[in-house]
């Protein structure tokens, strides 16, 4: 069995919001997992979603796998780093803020 990966990184969306949707989609059928994903309202199933294509076009293109074949074998979300931002409080204070980045890798294979 090949599994083929596809890796998103620096992705604007935290890590513990973006493992809400992977953990729907792990180990299913990539056709099944694809459908999840259009239907899902999160903002992380968008950009799991294109992540899973490339996948998918990778397995095609590079190992010349059957689509149908295909299933999502493992996809894991690692934090990546944060972007720090002040922001302005009362009595000339500052507030950190941080806004989160993650990195998404998906591996797709044969469900044989």
């Amino acid at each position: 069995m090949t599994t083929t990966i596809a890796v998103a990184r620096n992705i604007h969306l935290s890590a513990q919001k973006g493992r809400l949707v992977a953990d729907q989609i792990r180990g299913l059928p990539v056709a099944q997992a694809l459908n999840i994903l259009a239907f899902s309202p999160k903002k992380g199933a968008g950009i799991i979603k294109k992540a899973l294509e490339s996948a998918i076009a990778n397995a095609e293109h590079n190992d010349g796998a059957d689509i149908d074949e295909l299933k999502v074998t493992t996809i894991y979300i690692d934090k990546a780093a944060s972007l720090k931002r002040f922001m302005a409080r009362a009595k000339g204070r500052g507030a950190r803020i941080e806004k989160q980045t993650c990195h998404i890798t998906v591996s797709v294979g044969s469900q044989g």
